[in-house]
């Protein structure tokens, strides 16, 4: 979970990730803009990005946990993350009623997958009670959590 970098009022405040590994790697940076010209020690996380459930409400109004989805197979639904924008781990319920579908990753053994599954759940909801601070988080109270 991280901070949401668009900035308008409707949009969801977190973006989601499944980290599918982490990796300390050395960089060599060769362009024309180079500065350095030895290799650079770097952290990076190979991550699966959730989108936001369109259409679908939530809130201490709705009476509603945020849902989620994995982003169709494309180019942007793979990347690489900088470990240093994690704000914290959060706990993801499958959405039973939505059940598994193959339309997201095709069929089959995948490296973002567990050993043995073969498709995924649809979509996920959002734990926001997991612990105190989760539940700040989202709410907006405590310190630090505005």
């Amino acid at each position: 979970m991280m901070l949401s970098r668009e900035s308008s009022a409707s949009t969801h405040p977190f973006w989601y990730v499944q980290v599918l590994g982490a990796f300390c790697i050395n960089v060599l940076h060769v362009g024309p803009n180079t500065h350095n010209r030895s290799p650079q020690y770097m952290e990076v996380l190979w991550v699966r990005w959730f989108g936001v459930v369109p259409q679908y409400c939530w809130g201490f109004r709705e009476g509603r946990l945020p849902k989620i989805g994995f982003v169709p197979n494309s180019p942007a639904a793979f990347g690489f993350l900088d470990p240093s924008l994690v704000i914290r781990a959060c706990h993801l319920i499958p959405a039973f009623a939505d059940h598994r579908t193959n339309d997201l990753l095709r069929h089959g053994p995948s490296a973002a997958r567990l050993p043995g599954e073969v498709d995924d759940w649809a979509s996920f909801y959002v734990n926001i009670f997991a612990n105190r601070d989760m539940f700040c988080h989202f709410a907006g109270i405590g310190v630090g959590h505005q």
